[in-house]
């Protein structure tokens, strides 16, 4: 479906919906989390796209996949791209915001927006459909083991609601996020399962958006920086990466930190600040009980390195169709347009 297009009919009908996440644990680069959703009856042709966890394809793969899934008038996809400075802003603000409840938006977001397209999210699952998703269930405890199963792996937990809609990587209690998303939208039934990305094929999909967009965007991320012998070789951006690490040590700065596609409020930044240069500033504000030093000013200083402010100006979403977003250097600042049936907002 391109960005011009009319809602479909197909919305109308029962649909099913999957939501998946790429760059959790990353201390590089933005997170982002995709959505895929068709009707119902497009449902067995979806298995036989191939479809898989992103995770188990090469990127050639992936980039095939997106690109007929992109072409597919059938399937709709949108993406929340959430920048790392807004990450490392709201994880160090006074009143921090952790990754589970930023994954919790992103998701909820994502829902809100399908549904107010009018795609229809809210049947009920059927007697068939809750026995074909047990023997699913019991299917990968045979493959993978009851122990596995049990184990407590916060990005590999999924949710699967409404006509089997999915979700993934959204860390925290199962249970708690059910009930967060069944009070949230109590029209749609959630069922919480593990491995969703290998289970349903349009969790599969919604794997393969994410991880596309996420590597496209590191891909052609501009560094604003302007430091010299800056680079782009940082590997995966994963902590344990010696080429992440290694780039990490090339640029930090004991002073300016580091690049802005860094998560400053990783734990892993931490250790390269050893021997930051400590920062004194006097400020105009007064204290928190109303008073103020004899000048007016207070001196401040700043203790720990990371972002201490940042505001998403333009919500980051992008979809097939209803949704799209025209980006101009989108590796950088994600500054998007926002067009709705090809009307610029």
């Amino acid at each position: 479906m391109g960005s011009g297009a009319a809602i479909p009919q197909w919305t109308s009908e029962p649909c099913i919906m999957g939501i998946d996440e790429a760059g959790r644990g990353p201390v590089l680069g933005p997170m982002v989390y995709g959505c895929l959703y068709c009707a119902r009856s497009y449902e067995k042709t979806l298995s036989s796209l191939n479809f898989a966890d992103s995770k188990t394809l090469k990127e050639e793969k992936r980039e095939e996949l997106f690109e007929n899934l992109k072409a597919d008038e059938s399937i709709g996809w949108a993406v929340d791209i959430i920048d790392p400075r807004e990450l490392s802003a709201k994880m160090l603000k006074k009143n921090k915001i952790n990754l589970n409840e930023i994954s919790h938006d992103s998701a909820i977001g994502l829902i809100t927006k399908v549904l107010n397209m009018g795609v229809l999210l809210t049947e009920k699952p059927s007697e068939r459909e809750t026995r074909r998703h047990c023997r699913r269930i019991c299917q990968w405890k045979r493959q993978y083991g009851q122990r596995i199963l049990n184990k407590k792996t916060r990005s590999r937990t999924k949710l699967t609601g409404g006509s089997e809609q999915g979700l993934r990587g959204y860390g925290g209690d199962a249970e708690k996020y059910r009930t967060k998303l069944s009070e949230r939208f109590p029209a749609v039934k959630f069922v919480v399962a593990k491995k969703a990305d290998s289970l349903y094929p349009v969790v599969s999909g919604a794997s393969i958006v994410a991880k596309v967009t996420r590597d496209r965007a590191l891909q052609d991320w501009v560094l604003e920086e302007t430091a010299e012998d800056l680079h782009k070789n940082f590997g995966s951006g994963y902590p344990g990466d010696p080429n992440t690490k290694a780039w990490l040590q090339h640029h930090k700065h004991l002073v300016f930190g580091f690049p802005t596609l860094v998560r400053f409020s990783w734990g892993t930044c931490t250790p390269y600040f050893k021997d930051i240069v400590e920062v004194l500033w006097e400020s105009n504000e007064t204290d928190a009980d109303g008073s103020s030093s004899a000048n007016g000013k207070r001196q401040l200083k700043l203790s720990n390195f990371g972002v201490t402010k940042s505001k998403r100006k333009i919500e980051e979403i992008e979809s097939s169709d209803m949704f799209h977003e025209s980006c101009d250097n989108p590796g950088t600042k994600f500054k998007c347009v926002r067009l709705i049936n090809g009307l610029e907002l």
